[in-house]
């Protein structure tokens, strides 16, 4: 990011010892954010802790009313309930709060942001932005180039998610369950409702009445709200995979008219935050062993769908806990600094 700032930054992670939180840090870090204090906040069971930051210790404080005197910033990333609970005291002390949970994300006052897709959103905030769930993030990243030049009309997407996307603990889950099953032991799943090694299930969010879950409506509304465009059919099927870290989708999209093949990889390899990965010779596309750790969203195996001469079908991997989740939210943090929207 641009260093031609006139002044450096408070910061605050609320949520600070988490897989999201812990990225934020180290992200903070390695893109040198300009930071004039940072503080991490956690739960009373997280206090005692402490977290590396520059080569220096930072202790872990329990979040109280009085932690975001002083604050700009606060990067949240600790549940939907802890977000309600401390957001307005945050905006009330006078601090932006990017915010990494479900609760605002549909309010009509609070902006819902993808900086790659709809940053002028960014502008208009009322003291708390928010950022999208990861499986809307990766897909919006990957379709805004399309959708710019030939409106998408309909997109159906079956996800593909890692353990990471329910948190740090089900990631050991995963890793002592693959364990247990090589040990010719039986799984026990405690964080996740069925085991996850050598299996996977429909996502484990609540079912709404229309038989889809929460995860899967989330990338209707969401995708609408980034987009600007309420019109969009948008069907989704979310299934939880044995990955670590990074998400996958395999998206069908439908527009008006035909889209040609190389005009589409031409514009999603020439996006911002979107890598083009095609090797048809070698049948080797995006993996999430490919993204795991990067910034960018990687696009491949783009082709016509054979059963509609107006479709598209591709094939997209982004790394869950980064993109999907503390990059997008440090990208807003940049993004509102540099254009002085604070």
């Amino acid at each position: 990011m641009s260093h031609q700032l006139s002044r450096d930054f408070r910061v605050a992670i609320l949520g600070a010892t988490g897989a999201v939180g812990t990225e934020l840090l180290a992200l903070l870090e390695e893109r040198e954010f300009p930071l004039a204090e940072l503080r991490l906040l956690s739960s009373p069971r997280s206090v005692g802790k402490s977290l590396s930051f520059k080569g220096q210790t930072i202790a872990v404080e329990a979040v109280t009313a009085d932690s975001f005197q002083g604050i700009d910033i606060v990067l949240a990333s600790a549940g939907g309930g802890t977000s309600k609970q401390w957001a307005d005291i945050a905006v009330a002390a006078g601090a932006v709060v990017i915010d990494n949970s479900s609760a605002f994300r549909m309010d009509p006052q609070v902006p819902l942001v993808v900086p790659e897709v709809n940053p002028e959103a960014a502008r208009g905030h009322q003291g708390i932005i928010a950022n999208p769930n990861c499986t809307t993030i990766l897909m919006t990243v990957a379709l805004w180039p399309l959708h710019q030049v030939s409106p998408i009309r309909r997109i159906v997407a079956a996800t593909y998610q890692s353990a990471s996307g329910a948190g740090a603990r089900a990631m050991e889950e995963l890793k002592v369950q693959s364990q247990a099953v090589l040990n010719g032991e039986e799984p026990k799943p405690e964080i996740l409702p069925h085991p996850i090694a050598f299996n996977l299930f429909p996502h484990n969010s609540p079912l709404n009445k229309n038989g889809y879950c929460e995860e899967e409506l989330k990338m209707v509304y969401e995708t609408r709200k980034i987009f600007g465009d309420a019109d969009i059919r948008i069907s989704a099927t979310c299934v939880r995979v044995p990955v670590l870290r990074a998400h996958s989708e395999a998206v069908n999209l439908e527009f008006d008219q035909p889209f040609e093949l190389e005009r589409a990889r031409k514009l999603i390899a020439g996006a911002p935050g979107v890598e083009l990965q095609e090797d048809w010779q070698a049948n080797r596309f995006p993996m999430p062993m490919d993204v795991s750790g990067k910034d960018d969203v990687w696009v491949g195996r783009i082709r016509q769908d054979l059963s509609n001469a107006n479709g598209l079908e591709l094939w997209i991997c982004g790394d869950q806990i980064r993109k999907g989740a503390a990059l997008n939210a440090v990208q807003i943090a940049e993004l509102l600094v540099q254009r002085q929207w604070l």
